[in-house]
């Protein structure tokens, strides 16, 4: 029970890695909003586990506003936010993205955790406590080629963290964040173009460990980052990668 009544809010939370920290979080005795736009995954989810939910565009300022107003109402508090919403886009030529796909990228990868914290910090600055986690990705770390704004994206949210952790330290607010190789998730179509024997077996020849990270893995990892065990660590850019990124 390491998370034992921590307030959490866990954006994203109906599937893929989401869903693996918030099954993670509820078993070590966290309360667990999930803030999802997919209200059916967000409600199965929660009926599985015992968390809530509320239907979220994380990219949108009052949706963002009224998730963080919904934990502190239901909860009482807020101890912990995990920035875990994210998207990507298929591989091509950097050149030929569209500028409403950029745009959307831009909006759910990056200014999602910029209007998270607009909301979550001065609460934590008030209580003087506080945790906060973003997922980034190891393409923030080894890009791959025909990704380049989602590699740039998450890049940013690596910065973003260690720039997060320095300025709100002295407030006892830690910020990090986890780099997950791909993933078994909804999302690997997306990264590999394709979903094929084929091409999965050329990204796992990528991947020392020899497979994908999985939502398990991710729970596992955010769980330590979460609770009063890291106490001492702030600014980390964790890689859940298998190795890939040595």
């Amino acid at each position: 029970m390491r998370l034992q009544g921590k307030s959490t809010i866990v954006t994203g939370g109906g599937s893929g890695f989401g869903e693996g920290i918030v099954r993670k979080f509820i078993a070590e005795g966290a309360k667990v909003l999930i803030a999802d736009r997919d209200e059916a995954n967000a409600r199965r989810v929660a009926e599985a586990t015992g968390a809530q939910w509320i239907r979220t565009d994380v990219a949108r300022a009052e949706d963002t506003r009224s998730m963080i107003d919904a934990a502190v109402e239901r909860f009482g508090a807020l101890d912990v936010l995990v920035n875990n919403a994210g998207i990507g886009h298929l591989p091509q030529p950097l050149e030929d993205l569209p500028e409403d796909e950029f745009d959307r990228i831009l909006a759910v990868n990056v200014k999602s955790i910029y209007l998270a914290a607009k909301e979550a910090v001065p609460r934590f600055k008030a209580q003087k406590k506080g945790v906060i986690l973003n997922i980034a990705s190891t393409a923030g770390v080894s890009p791959r080629p025909r990704l380049a704004w989602y590699n740039a994206s998450k890049g940013w949210v690596i910065t973003a963290t260690r720039a997060m952790a320095v300025e709100l330290a002295p407030f006892g607010i830690r910020v990090n964040a986890l780099n997950p190789v791909a993933g078994d998730t909804p999302l690997l179509k997306t990264f590999l173009g394709e979903d094929t024997p084929q091409m999965r077996a050329k990204f796992l020849a990528t991947i020392p460990i020899g497979r994908f990270s999985t939502p398990e893995d991710l729970g596992n990892a955010a769980c330590f980052l979460c609770s009063d065990e890291a106490s001492m660590i702030t600014g980390v850019a964790m890689e859940v990668d298998g190795g890939r990124c040595i």
